[in-house]
């Protein structure tokens, strides 16, 4: 149990050090738009600086592919359109439970505007129960509740595109319908980096097929990041503030605690923005730098850029096959900043498909005594919770 009079008296030196970082912040903020106006000046010079020596830097970079003081303003939506939006959620194993197994529960929803059409709001739930599903990355060194993250990864990729596919494709449908699908988080997924090819090749692949399936459909799809904390932006000026000839960071900082050019650091790409965008309007487009989309198609490689939703300022990241196509960009961002408004401040159609995923601790309940009903009707005896959790339901504490 919290006890809430010994918490009090350490609050107020949480307030005074957050009183300190806002005004640290404020003057990193002064510095980077110092920066940001000395490299827009040599901005074609730092970018190819950044090719030829992005092998020998220590931080990830990305490059802009528009002007960096770039503020654009984004188009209001097109009256008719429709939006597709999947996110995830999960029933967790655990050995004290009536059966060791694990829950993957989609939430979809589909929103036609301008239409006159019904939406679609539901989940689409999938137990996973057998040998291969539970010890499977075990092979790998990978902990079972890590590998049904990417595997829930792989289930909402796989139902956007099903969803939005098939309400598009039919003949004589919706192709000539505006329309954007969705999903909340980003595109990189930077774990990938890490495992093992076979173990990789099971997440990605079906991942990049997905997305492959939208782009055959051309339904532009966007990674929406609320309160990002990505400095892949801000590290570009990096580049203008090396004291060095030539970016070289194997061998010019290698052994050095805190590098010369990190003279805004702690700053981040989000808080930058929100000094420099008006509501509605957008940052430059950049290119990602992170090692991990090597493994991405050409045409999937992640674009992103920061916007000024009216609460918040946003990073939405696309594919490269949208970003280098301005009509599909510009719709595509005006269809995310109507939602965002729909939704007083967050986009209405990522907010309904995780209302319709979440699975809360009474579902929980339910999905267990569901299955202890089909067990015992099955003749199987015997069934119930470990002592452990027995106890700690019936707790008098």
């Amino acid at each position: 149990m919290l006890d809430i009079a010994k918490l009090a008296g350490q609050l107020p030196g949480i307030s005074q050090h957050l009183q300190k970082e806002a005004l640290a912040s404020r003057h990193r903020i002064e510095q980077a738009e110092i920066i940001q106006q000395q490299a827009c000046i040599k901005q074609q010079q730092l970018i190819e600086n950044l090719d030829n020596w992005r092998d020998r830097l220590l931080f990830a970079v990305a490059t802009p592919v528009e002007p960096l003081d770039s503020c654009i303003d984004i188009p209001a939506p097109p009256y008719s359109h429709s939006v597709f939006a999947s996110d995830g959620s999960q029933i967790s194993p655990s050995h004290h439970e009536i059966v060791y197994c694990y829950l993957i529960n989609v939430g979809r929803v589909m929103l036609h505007y301008g239409q006159s059409l019904h939406p679609l709001l539901d989940s689409l739930p999938e137990v996973f129960y057998q040998e291969k599903d539970l010890y499977i990355s075990k092979q790998w060194g990978i902990r079972l509740d890590e590998w049904m993250g990417y595997r829930r990864a792989v289930s909402e990729a796989e139902i956007l595109a099903e969803m939005a596919c098939q309400w598009v494709l039919p003949p004589g449908s919706h192709t000539n319908i505006p329309n954007l699908a969705m999903v909340d988080g980003s595109l990189i997924y930077w774990f990938l980096y890490d495992l093992p090819l076979d173990a990789r090749e099971q997440i990605l692949t079906p991942i990049l097929a997905s997305w492959e399936q939208l782009k055959t459909t051309k339904i532009p799809f966007m990674g929406y990041v609320s309160a990002s904390r990505s400095v892949e932006g801000i590290n570009f000026l990096r580049l203008q503030s090396c004291p060095y000839e030539s970016p070289n960071c194997v061998v010019n900082c290698s052994d050095l605690e805190k590098y010369p050019c990190q003279k805004i650091d702690p700053l981040r790409d989000a808080t930058f923005w929100s000094h420099r965008l008006q509501p509605g309007q957008r940052s430059p487009l950049y290119r990602s730098g992170l090692k991990v989309l090597e493994l991405y198609d050409e045409s999937q490689r992640i674009y992103f850029c920061y916007v000024h939703v009216g609460s918040e300022v946003a990073r939405v990241e696309i594919p490269a096959w949208v970003a280098e196509d301005s009509t599909l960009l510009n719709q595509s961002l005006s269809i995310m900043l109507g939602q965002v408004h729909k939704g007083y401040g967050y986009p209405v159609a990522l907010a309904e498909s995780h209302n319709q995923a979440v699975v809360r601790g009474s579902d929980r309940a339910r999905f267990f005594a569901l299955l202890e009903q089909q067990l015992v009707r099955t003749g199987i005896k015997n069934v119930g919770i470990s002592y452990k959790e027995a106890r700690k339901r019936g707790s008098v504490a």
